[in-house]
């Protein structure tokens, strides 16, 4: 199970920890387009944070400054206590990585590996990290935390099936569980029920939901179904031509600030 994983350092008063936090920052890619136009953001320990926003505001690149996979223009970042202008570096990307879980649109499984193996993966920012190929591979204490992340996502009955043989909505568990093997502090998930039919995508975010409340792990997603949003969020960032719209809870946020949020400006 994971709970023999080495806990996390308690903060004397860990729910105002601040986990993310921006200042004016700003990204603009090669090609001179400009991304983010000054975003202030803060975001603190337990909170579950949706980023909503158009195709193409920004939502995703301001996910990727945030963990340290894209360089930031102007302005500064601290993450999980790594603060960085400009690019990172190589050891506060390792750091980041390492206390960072990540679920995508796309599950990322190696399909022809088994449940087991692909959750190990996992591991691969750990000291060792060749180990992780492969459950054969893996320790011991790695194998268990794996089993341990599938049992909570109710599929440690398919640990030895192929990634291939599952349901688009069971590999979602899968990656799922293999972002929350490390028991990380914070989980960037980008669209991560887009993918998925209604049912499956409900599931999958109210697992996600219950799991992140059950560890404290910070939650920060993207989505553009408005229903998971306002069901599975504490706070709604809105993201509009690359900067905040408003920042609200999600208990406050109307349909007014939804539609003005998607809203084509005239041009």
């Amino acid at each position: 199970m994971l709970d023999h994983l080495p806990e996390l350092p308690i903060c004397a008063d860990v729910k105002t920890a601040v986990v993310i936090s921006t200042r004016g920052l700003c990204k603009t890619y090669p090609n001179g387009r400009e991304v983010l136009k000054g975003i202030d953001l803060t975001v603190r320990q337990g909170e579950r944070v949706a980023l909503i926003g158009s195709n193409g505001c920004g939502k995703s690149t301001l996910l990727r400054c945030l963990i340290g996979l894209h360089d930031v223009t102007k302005g500064e970042v601290t993450t999980l206590d790594e603060t960085f202008s400009g690019v990172p570096s190589s050891a506060q990307r390792s750091r980041l990585r390492r206390q960072t879980g990540f679920v995508f649109q796309k599950h990322c499984l190696v399909r022809r590996r088994t449940v087991l193996s692909n959750v190990v993966h996992g591991m691969l920012s750990e000291p060792g990290n060749w180990r992780g190929f492969a459950q054969c591979l893996a320790p011991e204490a790695w194998r268990r935390a794996a089993l341990g992340a599938l049992d909570k996502v109710n599929l440690a009955d398919r640990a030895n099936a192929r990634a291939d043989a599952l349901s688009g909505g069971q590999q979602q568990r899968v990656a799922i569980a293999r972002a929350l093997v490390r028991r990380p502090r914070l989980l960037i998930a980008d669209e991560p029920a887009a993918s998925l039919d209604p049912v499956s995508g409900h599931d999958v975010m109210a697992l996600f939901t219950r799991l992140c409340a059950d560890h404290d792990i910070t939650m920060l997603f993207t989505s553009h179904d408005m229903a998971h949003v306002r069901d599975y969020a504490d706070r709604i960032v809105a993201v509009k031509a690359g900067r905040i719209l408003f920042d609200k809870p999600a208990a406050t946020t109307t349909d007014s600030d939804l539609e003005e949020t998607f809203r084509v400006e005239n041009r």
